[in-house]
């Protein structure tokens, strides 16, 4: 199983909007029940280009039907497209709906953590395989 996490930069910090990060943790969950654990598997851009990545407190103010934002979105799903999940603490509606389609299912993250490998700790029990 593999799970997205929206991180800074390589040193795995979380970025809250998912839409805006600029990187992609993607790790592979191995185990069972108490027994799971997490390892790196690769980090990857966003591919998106209409934004500004270093914006993480940005709301978006697009149309729902904006071709153009929605097809920045679907830039960003095909990149996700072999995880299971992605671990958001914010996703737009455009964000939702291009997780949705390329079958990635969200998990809300409102802790205190600041780093990749605490959090899938913390919401490791959401993910079932």
């Amino acid at each position: 199983m593999k799970i997205a996490i929206p991180v800074k930069d390589d040193n795995l910090e979380f970025f809250g909007n998912a839409g805006h990060t600029p990187k992609f943790a993607i790790y592979n969950m191995n185990g069972t029940g108490m027994f799971r654990s997490f390892k790196l598997d690769v980090v990857k851009n966003n591919p998106r280009t209409d934004i500004d990545h270093n914006d993480e407190e940005h709301s978006c103010a697009h149309d729902g039907d904006d071709a153009a934002h929605i097809a920045q979105h679907e830039r960003m799903g095909t990149v996700l497209n072999e995880c299971d999940y992605i671990v958001v603490a914010r996703a737009c509606k455009n964000t939702a709906n291009t997780m949705n389609s390329h079958g990635v299912k969200i998990v809300k993250y409102s802790g205190d953590s600041s780093q990749a490998d605490s959090i899938l700790k913390e919401v490791s029990s959401k993910f079932i395989k």
